[in-house]
């Protein structure tokens, strides 16, 4: 049996919703951010005490990218992997990586604008350098999105879970309507029903839909 630990909106998501898309049968542990995430029971398990943490028959997994590529090499029928051999393998992985870049971004921007509750801790040049760093990942797939609906010609795979995750935080610190074609695939990815069944029916972090750079 696969589970799958949790916090509402985090990176998590990405395997939450891969899971949802494989339709594997799982049970989801939803924790709250703070304390329950260092409780001494989830850090035997996850010893950093953060999420996603995947367990399957005993094998635990912590890092999203590490459970997408364990998910679609141990459950292969979904075809959302590229496999060894297989002609879009070395695309299918640089774009699993890249949504780690796009995260890094992303998080930084989450704790400037939210986690830090201080304006005076806060900087807004970092803001905008943060920002600005973002933009240039999502102008990269913009321009490869111009002549594909998802990141691979042969169609939806599991990278489409975690770059459209990154691209899901993202527009919470940069209108996408700059990036047309990133637009689009961003609306497409969001109509999914697998995407649709991982996102919280309440705001956990994004309390807001747009932050602005204070000052800017």
């Amino acid at each position: 049996m696969i589970t799958l630990h949790h916090c509402h909106e985090s990176r998590s998501m990405r395997s939450l919703w891969l899971l949802h898309e494989m339709g594997l049968d799982f049970e989801l542990k939803v924790h709250n951010f703070g304390k329950e995430l260092r409780d001494p029971s989830y850090l035997a398990v996850h010893p950093l005490g953060r999420v996603p943490c995947l367990v399957d028959d005993g094998q635990i997994l912590f890092e999203t990218g590490a459970i997408t590529q364990y998910l679609c090499e141990t459950y292969p029928d979904s075809r959302l992997g590229r496999n060894a051999g297989h002609p879009e393998r070395a695309e299918w992985l640089q774009w699993l990586h890249y949504a780690e870049t796009m995260a890094v971004h992303g998080a930084i921007l989450t704790q400037q604008h939210i986690v830090i509750f201080e304006d005076k801790d806060r900087s807004p040049l970092l803001m905008k350098l943060e920002r600005r760093r973002l933009e240039k990942t999502l102008e990269v797939l913009d321009q490869v999105l111009a002549d594909r609906d998802y990141l691979l010609k042969s169609g939806f795979s599991a990278i489409d879970t975690n770059v459209g995750y990154s691209i899901h935080i993202a527009r919470y610190f940069t209108p996408l309507n700059a990036f047309p074609n990133l637009a689009v695939y961003y609306q497409r990815l969001s109509e999914r029903p697998a995407f649709q069944k991982s996102l919280p029916e309440n705001p956990a972090i994004y309390q807001k839909p747009f932050y602005e750079v204070p000052n800017a």
